[in-house]
């Protein structure tokens, strides 16, 4: 599965669009009030990515056991630093209904997605990025 992000910004206009294997898909994201840059940070965008892959999983292995969820809150806090710096304290809480299964049943599919989940795996190994030249 191949994933990109692109974004172009000018004192006009920001594009934001995703893609999963050439599926492209536009996110509408404002520019700043300036017009230079997004108004939204990487950092946020960081925190909303890890947030959607657990709620996503979620679903995904509630159905392979054939539980019905009714709602997934997914809510990321963190500290980003001086600039430069990297995240610290990431923490994440997630609340889910999923009425006909116990607390128990919940609890465990919420720690078995922790696990699993593709976006908190890699953070939590590390993974080079690259510039390309």
């Amino acid at each position: 599965m191949l994933i990109a992000a692109t974004i172009t910004n000018n004192a006009q206009e920001n594009i934001v669009t995703v893609a999963t294997d050439g599926n492209a898909k536009d996110l509408t994201i404002p520019s700043k009030t300036t017009g230079r840059g997004s108004s939204v940070n990487g950092g946020e965008l960081l925190f909303l990515s890890l947030a959607v892959c657990f709620c996503n999983d979620i679903y995904r292995e509630a159905a392979k056991r054939s539980m019905h969820i009714n709602s997934v809150d997914v809510t990321v806090t963190g500290q980003f630093g001086k600039e430069g710096e990297p995240a610290s304290h990431i923490v994440y809480k997630a609340h889910i209904k999923a009425p006909g299964h116990s607390q128990e049943e919940i609890n465990k599919l919420i720690h078995d997605v922790d696990s699993i989940a593709e976006i908190h795996k890699t953070l939590r190994q590390g993974i080079a990025v690259t510039l390309e030249s």
